[in-house]
């Protein structure tokens, strides 16, 4: 903090509230670096992994500034050429809520702290002002902390002469980028050559001034006094019988010649001091002179280091001095090498050894640091009991520490051949080979040059168990797909999917004939399918059991290939079809018999009977066939829709999970966020272009796509508020913002609610448009097209439960109500008359009578009588204002009379179309809420 306040003077950098995250910020960079003691980081004893400290290349100053792109940009739109492309904000650290790698920034105009994404940082302070000037005070805490709180561990040493002699060990590779690691290693090479260099120097002087001083016949050896010089060698004997100098540094010594074996040794002293003497001439010496003499003295210090020490007038000279203290300072190197390795290596053996277990419910809740946990989370917003808090939310980030701290579960082919589980790895990749084989999905074949031969792939993933526990290991062997060529890998791609609507009228019928529900799932979907003869796809053999000059000839399907789901969904076709299955003609992914009707989304398939067994029976027909079905219990949860039974025998759709993602996406997952109870406000949301410019806090277009999902498949409440807001996914404002938090705020409010399907007892279908003419005339400006657009609304219903419901804005202008209510209409009928198609299908293959069961209510505003009389009548009575759009009533108004729909007035009160064509009033929307959803 004091840092960012020398380098920033403006923008209240240096506020003092910021405190805690430069505490987090701090706690978070311990974390991550060595300790002294062991070497091993805090984060990797917790996680028992060892880490590659990758996390901190990416670390950046606290404080500093750095610079957000607009969110515009972010969303891959463009901005005017003018606008702003960024804009200023302050560094407090990497977020908690998403990836470590994300960035806390201060907002510098509202002091707002959000999670950024594309963010650049200024580490120097080089785009902020600083004024220079500091106080006294600030001076005096800056200098005791570089005393007190600096980490140096060695320093460079010199010698009396200013040569430099030790040079601390340089960072490892990992802490470096790249043009540092160059750097590094050229430094390295200099401070070698400098150091050979050195030696080489230091050594031939010694050897040429003993050769010197060896010439004259030597004197008779006097016994050093214990307080000579020589008591400060005695300890640190260097120079050898045969004259070599000692170095435990072998690096420095490895290639110079005094160490080749090969070369004649120098003379020792006494072959200096009778070059003339023969064998026979030499003086005889008992074994302990012989030991008396080239051992210790009776003192115990070493009688050739006194022979040494003896020439001369005892003084010491200077480039020996240097000798002595760089071999001093190398074995001093040697040493710190030593025992960090050391250190390393039982770092490594304790966190082997290390047993981290984690902690029970019952132990966390008796520890001291439970008060301090549920003093924390009252304070954040979270209102329930210690123990719920503990089991719920605490506990289970405990059992996951390890899981979320490994990076490493999803590993190429590289890092699984390399790593800790290479065994496990390959035993996985030799089953999915050995699986594929025995599936025939290819046959080996020459390679040939008029070949579009493509890449295959490896995918592995470690799955765990919820505590962090290795469950299994999986590999899928896959193509790449983005290297094929249309007109020669592949032709057609499309696959259907079941359609949401056949999905509800099965669940209702469900409710109302009692039916058994199962799921299932194919296991090794894709691989099932199999290639057109028209279709030729090569590719590479897998890594690891490659041929010289062989590739793989597909005969079936791989994950990964274009054509793939298209070739499972005909291969599933066809297995339905051989086991007595029929395909529905409006739905290809409903499949019905006398007894079971089936719908398939990929490879989640739901079957529903009224004998458990009749399902049964129809899996082990299609196993025969060849697929690998699964089965997954009852229709309790699909797609991520969570479908639940009451007591009463009701079904009740909800989507938990999803509504927490867009809570926490828009920040109201605290107890300080209010709630709403009604979804939009009554007046309609406009473009707002001379608003205020977002801020940014969240991912506009990413909630927006949450609630289009949400909305589409188990809240139709809310399906007219998203509607108005996906209109400026590409520009919002902070308007637009505001409204997509309104609707997070009811969301909150009821969370835990959903679509509850509770049938009437007659099976029949019901439709109710509406429209709402010019609903944005006076709101939004004049020069906008879009403010004479009239709004379409409608919801169709089977046995009085929801099965379609649509909020649109109508494409073109209408010029009356009558035409606005018309088109609503036109557009409820394209809806309508499949659904009732798909209700007679299914009606008669479960035994339900679906004769004259259809009726159509229309809800008429002012010249309502007009709308009905023109839809219904024929020959139908055009006015002059009627007779322009009338060539549209044509097409439906024939259906409705051969159908036999009833066209029947109904109130505005009881309209239920029109909770999707504008914002209502909370009693009115509440009313209209309880007849759609059950609440």
């Amino acid at each position: 903090m004091i840092h960012a306040a020398l380098h920033w003077s403006s923008d209240n950098s240096g506020d003092l509230s910021l405190w805690s995250f430069a505490v987090d910020h701090a706690a978070w960079l311990y974390n991550r670096i060595p300790q002294r003691q062991n070497g091993i980081t805090p984060l990797e004893m917790i996680t028992s992994t060892k880490s590659d400290h990758r996390d901190l290349l990416r670390s950046h100053v606290w404080g500093c500034p750095v610079y957000v792109l607009e969110p515009t940009l972010q969303d891959g739109k463009k901005l005017p050429k003018w606008n702003r492309r960024a804009r200023m904000g302050q560094f407090l650290g990497f977020s908690r809520q998403y990836s470590s790698t994300v960035a806390m920034v201060r907002n510098l105009h509202t002091g707002y702290v959000s999670s950024q994404y594309h963010v650049v940082f200024d580490d120097n302070f080089q785009t902020v002002f600083s004024d220079g000037k500091s106080s006294e005070e600030l001076d005096k805490i800056c200098n005791q902390l570089f005393v007190e709180s600096r980490d140096c561990y060695a320093e460079e040493e010199y010698d009396e002469d200013g040569v430099l002699v030790y040079k601390p060990p340089p960072l490892d590779e990992v802490w470096l980028s790249e043009p540092e690691r160059r750097e590094r290693k050229q430094e390295l090479e200099k401070q070698r050559e400098r150091t050979r260099r050195r030696q080489d120097d230091l050594n031939a002087k010694e050897i040429k001034r003993r050769m010197e001083k060896s010439k004259s016949p030597l004197p008779d050896l006097v016994e050093s006094d214990d307080d000579s010089d020589s008591d400060s060698l005695s300890s640190d004997p260097v120079i050898e019988s045969g004259g070599e100098i000692v170095d435990n540094d072998d690096s420095y010594w490895r290639d110079h010649p005094i160490n080749d074996r090969d070369d004649p040794e120098l003379p020792t002293f006494e072959q200096i001091d009778s070059p003339t003497k023969s064998p026979e001439e030499a003086p005889s010496t008992s074994p302990e002179e012989a030991n008396t003499e080239l051992g210790r003295s009776v003192d115990g210090k070493s009688r050739r280091l006194r022979n040494l020490v003896s020439l001369g007038d005892k003084q010491v000279p200077a480039e020996v001095r240097r000798a002595y203290y760089s071999r001093k300072v190398s074995r001093k190197r040697m040493s710190y090498k030593k025992r960090i390795a050391d250190r390393r290596r039982k770092a490594d053996a304790l966190m082997l050894q290390a047993e981290i277990e984690v902690p029970t419910v019952e132990a966390l809740m008796a520890c001291p640091l439970s008060k301090f946990i549920h003093f924390a989370a009252n304070d954040c917003g979270y209102s329930g009991s210690r123990y719920d808090l503990i089991a719920n939310w605490v506990h289970p980030l405990f059992l996951k520490a390890k899981t979320e701290a490994s990076k490493e579960d999803n590993p190429s082919w590289k890092q699984a051949m390399s790593g800790p589980f290479k065994e496990e790895y390959w035993k996985a990749a030799i089953k999915e080979i050995e699986t594929l084989e025995s599936m025939d999905v290819w046959e080996v074949v020459d390679r040939t040059d008029d070949m579009n031969v493509i890449d295959s792939i490896w995918a592995f993933k470690l799955k765990r168990f919820p505590d962090g526990m290795v469950k299994k290991f999986k590999a899928r062997f896959c193509a790449r797909g983005d290297q094929q060529l249309e007109g020669i890998d592949y032709f057609e791609t499309y696959a259907p999917v079941v359609q949401w609507t056949t999905v509800r009228l099965m669940l209702i019928l469900e409710i109302l004939l009692q039916l058994k529900s199962k799921q299932g799932d194919v296991a090794a979907a894709f691989v099932h399918g199999k290639l057109e003869d028209h279709e030729t796809v090569h590719i590479e053999m897998p890594l690891g059991f490659r041929q010289k000059g062989k590739v793989l000839k597909l005969k079936k399907t791989l994950y990964g290939l274009r054509q793939s789901p298209r070739a499972f969904w005909k291969y599933l076709t066809e297995a339905m079809v051989a086991v007595g299955m029929k395909v529905s003609k409006l739905d290809p992914c409903l499949f019905v018999s006398d007894r079971v009707t089936a719908v398939a989304f990929v490879d989640d398939i739901l079957f529903w009977s009224v004998d458990e067994a009749y399902i049964n029976e129809l899996g082990a027909k299609l196993r025969k066939q060849g697929l690998l079905l699964e089965e997954e219990g009852d229709a309790a949860g699909y797609l991520g829709v969570e479908m639940t039974k009451t007591e009463e025998g009701l079904i009740e759709m909800k989507q938990t999970g999803l509504i927490d993602r867009v809570l926490e996406a828009l920040g109201l997952d605290t107890k300080y966020a209010t709630n709403k109870w009604t979804p939009s406000e009554g007046k309609p949301l406009t473009r707002d272009e001379k608003g205020e410019l977002p801020q940014g806090s969240f991912s506009y277009s990413s909630v927006v796509g949450m609630l289009l999902y949400l909305a589409g498949h188990t809240r139709p409440d809310i399906a007219y508020a998203v509607n108005s807001c996906a209109r400026y996914m590409f520009n919002p404002r902070l308007s637009h913002e505001q409204a997509l938090k309104r609707i997070g705020r009811y969301l909150k409010a009821t969370r835990d609610k959903g679509l509850i399907l509770n049938p009437s007892g007659k099976l029949k279908v019901d439709a109710y448009p509406d429209a709402d003419f010019a609903g944005l005339y006076g709101y939004e400006s004049n020069t906008d097209p879009a403010c004479a657009k009239s709004r379409s609304g409608f919801l169709i219903t089977v046995s009085d439960c929801p099965m379609v419901w649509v909020s649109k804005l109508q494409t073109e202008t209408a010029l009356s109500t009558m035409e606005a209510e018309i088109n609503a209409l036109a557009h409820c009928c394209r809806e309508l008359f499949p659904v009732i198609d798909i209700v007679e299908e299914i009606g008669e293959t479960v035994g339900l009578e679906t004769k004259d069961m259809t009726s159509m209510h229309v809800s008429v505003h002012e010249d309502n009588a007009g709308a009905l009389i023109l839809a219904e009548t024929l020959p139908p009575q055009f006015t002059p204002r009627s007779k322009h759009y009338a060539i549209k009533t044509v097409w439906f108004r024939e259906e409705i009379h051969k159908r036999g729909i009833k066209l029947l007035k109904i109130d505005t009160v009881e309209q239920l179309g029109d909770i999707f064509t504008k914002g209502l009033p909370r009693a009115t929307f509440e009313y209209l809420r309880k007849k759609i959803m059950g609440w």
